[in-house]
């Protein structure tokens, strides 16, 4: 097993990248889906091997089960369901779902 590095600096560039990862998935998606899905890989990976998590932004923009890069629309499905967002994965038909907080209302 590796050891577990120390330094700060290790685990911000390995955000860094992370960022570099997503942003070109992103861009590729659109001619190579395939190339995108492992992008994705690479940064869950790099973010394993580092123990650092990712960030949320980026966290719900692949499936957790196949690893796939998600777009609305393309290959994934997004409902509101009684205060939660179900994401369906096209690719695999996994269902994810996320709390939806309302924001508190102050009354006057």
């Amino acid at each position: 097993m590796k050891p577990r590095s120390k330094k700060p600096a290790i685990k911000q560039i390995s955000r860094e990248r992370i960022g570099v990862l997503f942003r070109e998935a992103e861009r590729a998606f659109a001619t190579h889906p395939e190339r995108s899905n492992r992008y994705v890989a690479l940064a869950r990976k790099i973010a394993m091997r580092q123990r650092i998590r990712i960030d949320r932004e980026f966290r719900r923009r692949f499936c957790h089960h196949c690893a796939s890069y998600l777009v609305p629309g393309q290959n994934m499905r997004v409902r509101v369901h009684r205060g939660n967002v179900v994401v369906t994965c096209l690719v695999c038909k996994k269902k994810t779902r996320y709390r939806v907080v309302r924001p508190d209302v102050k009354k006057t």
